[in-house]
């Protein structure tokens, strides 16, 4: 039949398609929709900015005039400097620290209740599931706990301080409830109270940062167990080095070739025992160590461990007569940097330098008196151990020689994480005699393992920051060290007499047993007491007038304990050394020329080996031979401008998975040492044919392929003359919030900036890592003693202190940092008055 609505059935059918005017129609719609979208949200974009542009605004401090802060007993005075420095000078010294509590909290509020929600594992209450991890393992790892009890222990005035200050912030908070940072609007949340523990909490964070080392004790468990090797072990697991400089003191002839480390003693030689033993069986389960890093925050880049670098000159040694002393300590960068510099007068008490945020006292810096600055000791205050279980709550606790072994019960801590957008999460800590059981932690390690660590003894509850600040002399600044529970610290000092001094500080616990490197499977490695306060090393007005350290070895063949299994690379504590002993005349300006050397004698040394090889393997291309040119002629300095420092940095990180991953497979990834860029150099340099991998006829061939490597994966250009440092090795800062507003990061963050130096340097860095402060001193000219951070004292970026100081840091250079009264007042640039 024919269908009524065609008008000529004899017509084949035919496709119809809409007119050109009714596709131009719907393109002009399409167009407009995206316009008027795009539109929309440059609109939503704008608004959010301006938004955020006056929630900083409304949040910039007072920084002049007067404000009332219920509490003081007279007013306080604070000055602000060039830089923004508080200058807080108050009648009293409760009055000091409820204005110190006051001042930081002006500029550095969030990052402060950030640090303790990071320490005490509180993040997931306001970022949401995502940080659950971190807060089961901040909570299995009792730092909250841990704080409160040291708080509950501490002596009644050092109680009554940290109480100041947190009244201190407290008003703050109180008298600015509708001007909070922006970050608590853009998360939609309100600070806590602040009490006295939760500064303690900040300071575990720092003592998780420098003193956590179990997690290498498990990977070195693992690679271990792949080796079965003792001699292949110990080439991974160096224990010093001849580069060496333990901080005794003596006068070294640095023209001459150093000796091997000294011979162990019969405690190292159980301990060698324990470490190099091989297990009976591997792991019967491999934990994802770069997972484990990510979540205890360590750093990721390799040779990018906590350090520092100190040293103290005396009078003899100076243009001035007067000692000099420099610190810079080297910690994850972030925005704002982890230190607020300050200086707090009060009668009986006047300090300055760098504070931690949410701390009260000053950690680092000087007074009218005594100077001091701080390296990480890596002292070994941390063991695994295997515990055995009877999966009914119980744990087997060995006998101690007088008394037979004995079932006893798990004690269990009941903890719940509230978690923003879910459900309350609850987490039962299960401890043994040793300390928590860490599995909670793992996602793949079966073996019940507790951890033992100097902060879960109860016996020890001291951080004498206070005495330290107040001392007037070595006597009482000695004294105060001798307080010190953790975390272990390399301590130089000098005073205003001329007298310098050196000191390892911290609780390390004695071991009849020896050191262990790997998780304790028997009953003979328990700790008994610690190593006495005296019999630390140390150095008082030493013959060479010279004490230097930077987290390598500080023992020696006569110290009576050992310390450490894992110490930092030399390179940094020797080229300090080259740089400075023996020189006179010094000056402040030659300090921070030794910060910022970015020299590596070791960078060179392999520089120069890898185009010895290239130059004797099998048809090298032009390209080759053309970045062995490069590196023998290199100068070792690693500028942004350097192609020979591209190439052997990126040589060296191609030439580690050559050499591990035929012995180790995947677990190759897990390797970490503080001293493997010392492992590296000396299994290179001695060519040791058990390293070389299959399928190389000789270290020449295995290195030139290395090279070839490390140019494919850094994506060299065709002319490697061209590929610059600077172009890839960079620096860059991030706020804490990017990752999950990266409006936050673009405004906030400094963005990609090319980086001179790398991890063996005395400049220490990495891409988020390095220098977090500079400070020297100098006793001839007390207002003349330099201190900067990285960016500024503000965390708000509309304020002109927010990274006023980042031009100084990138650039290699300093500024005085006024002491005095009278140079306080000739740079005063902004003054406040707190009155009751």
């Amino acid at each position: 039949m024919a269908d009524p609505n065609v008008s000529n059935p004899s017509h084949k059918a035919v496709t119809v398609f809409p007119s050109r005017r009714r596709k131009g129609r719907w393109a002009r719609r399409l167009l407009w929709f995206a316009s008027g979208l795009g539109a929309s949200l440059l609109l939503a974009a704008g608004a959010g900015l301006l938004w955020l542009h006056a929630a900083a605004k409304a949040s910039l401090p007072v920084l002049d005039g007067d404000l009332h802060v219920a509490g003081l007993s007279a007013p306080v005075m604070v000055r602000r400097d060039a830089h923004g420095v508080p200058h807080v000078d108050a009648a009293t010294q409760d009055d000091l620290f409820i204005a110190q509590g006051y001042v930081t909290a002006q500029d550095r509020l969030w990052q402060m209740d950030i640090f303790r929600r990071n320490a005490n594992g509180e993040l997931a209450e306001i970022l949401g599931p995502s940080l659950v991890k971190h807060d089961r393992a901040q909570r299995v790892l009792e730092f909250r706990n841990t704080a409160r009890r040291v708080y509950a222990n501490l002596p009644a005035g050092e109680r009554a301080y940290l109480d100041d200050y947190a009244r201190g912030v407290n008003l703050y908070i109180r008298q600015h409830e509708d001007s909070l940072p922006p970050e608590f609007k853009l998360l939609h949340y309100h600070p806590q109270p602040w009490s006295g523990a939760d500064s303690l909490s900040i300071g575990m964070m720092m003592i998780q940062t420098l003193d956590t080392h179990w997690d290498v004790k498990l990977a070195r468990d693992r690679i271990a167990a792949d080796l079965r090797n003792p001699k292949l072990e110990a080439d991974l697991y160096p224990v010093g080095s001849w580069r060496d400089h333990p901080p005794t003191g003596v006068l070294l002839d640095l023209s001459q070739p150093h000796p091997e480390p000294p011979p162990s003693s019969d405690d190292e030689d159980d301990d060698r025992t324990q470490t190099l033993a091989l297990p009976p069986q591997a792991p019967k389960a491999h934990e994802d160590l770069s997972a484990l890093h990510a979540l205890l925050g360590l750093p990721a880049c390799a040779g990018c461990t906590p350090g520092s670098n100190n040293w103290v000159i005396s009078g003899q040694h100076t243009a001035s007569g007067k000692p000099l002393l420099s610190n810079d300590m080297h910690l994850a960068f972030s925005e704002p940097g982890i230190w607020f510099m300050a200086d707090l007068r009060a009668p009986g008490f006047h300090a300055a330098g760098v504070t931690l945020p949410g701390m009260p006292f000053v950690v680092a810096g000087h007074n009218e008196h005594v100077a001091w600055g701080f390296t990480a000791l890596y002292g070994d205050v941390q063991d695994l151990y295997v515990e055995k279980l009877d999966g009914k709550g119980n744990y087997f606790q060995a006998g101690d020689g007088t008394s037979p072994g004995a079932w006893k019960p798990l004690a269990v801590d009941h903890e719940v994480i509230h978690v923003r957008g879910g459900r309350d999460v609850t987490v039962d800590v299960q401890s043994t005699v040793h300390g928590p059981l860490l599995n909670p932690l793992f996602t793949r390690e079966t073996r019940p393992i507790a951890l033992k660590w100097t902060i879960y003894d109860t016996t020890l509850n001291a951080l004498p920051l206070y005495p330290m600040n107040a001392a007037s002399n070595w006597g009482e600044f000695s004294a105060a060290l001798g307080q010190w529970c953790w975390p272990t610290q390399n301590v130089v000092y000098a005073d205003d007499q001329g007298h310098i001094a050196y000191h390892a500080v911290g609780r390390i616990p004695l071991r009849p047993g020896g050191l262990a490197g790997v998780p304790i499977k028997d009953s003979a490695h328990e700790w008994q007491g610690y190593i006495p306060f005296d019999s630390l090393p140390s150095a008082v007005d030493p013959p060479s007038g010279f004490l230097a350290t930077a987290n390598s070895r500080v023992t020696t063949e006569q110290s009576p304990y050992q310390l450490s299994l894992d110490w930092a690379d030399p390179y940094r504590a020797q080229r300090i050394y080259k740089a400075l002993q023996g020189r006179d005349q010094l000056k402040p300006q030659d300090m921070i020329a030794v910060q910022t050397d970015v020299y590596s004698e070791v960078d060179q040394e392999m520089a120069h080996r890898f185009a010895y090889a290239i130059d004797h393997a099998a048809k090298p291309d032009d390209r080759l031979r053309a970045a062995a040119d490069l590196m023998r002629s290199w100068d070792g300095r690693l500028t942004t401008d350097s192609a020979a420092a591209s190439l052997v940095t990126q040589t060296r990180k191609a030439l580690w998975p050559l050499i591990l991953q035929p012995r180790l497979g995947k677990d190759a990834q897990d390797y970490v040492w503080s001293e493997s860029n010392f492992a590296e150099e000396e299994i290179v340099m001695h060519a040791d044919p058990e390293w070389l991998p299959p399928g190389f006829a000789s270290w020449d061939d295995l290195l030139t392929e290395a090279v070839r490597r490390g140019m494919d994966a850094g994506k060299a250009p065709a002319d490697v003359n061209r590929w610059t440092y600077g172009s890839w090795h960079v620096i860059d800062i991030e706020h804490p919030l990017a990752e999950f507003l990266p409006l936050v990061g673009r405004i906030a963050g400094t963005g990609r900036q090319p980086m001179s130096g790398d991890t063996t340097t005395v400049k220490q860095v990495g891409r988020d890592f390095g220098p977090s402060q500079r400070f020297t001193m100098d006793w001839s000219n007390i207002d003349g003693s330099t201190e900067n951070i990285v960016l500024g004292e503000s965390s708000n970026p509309l304020s002109p202190y927010f990274r006023d100081q980042w031009g100084d840091w990138y650039g290699g250079t300093t500024f005085a940092l006024p002491f005095t009264p009278t140079a306080v007042r000739a740079q005063t640039r902004h003054t406040l008055r707190l009155l009751p």
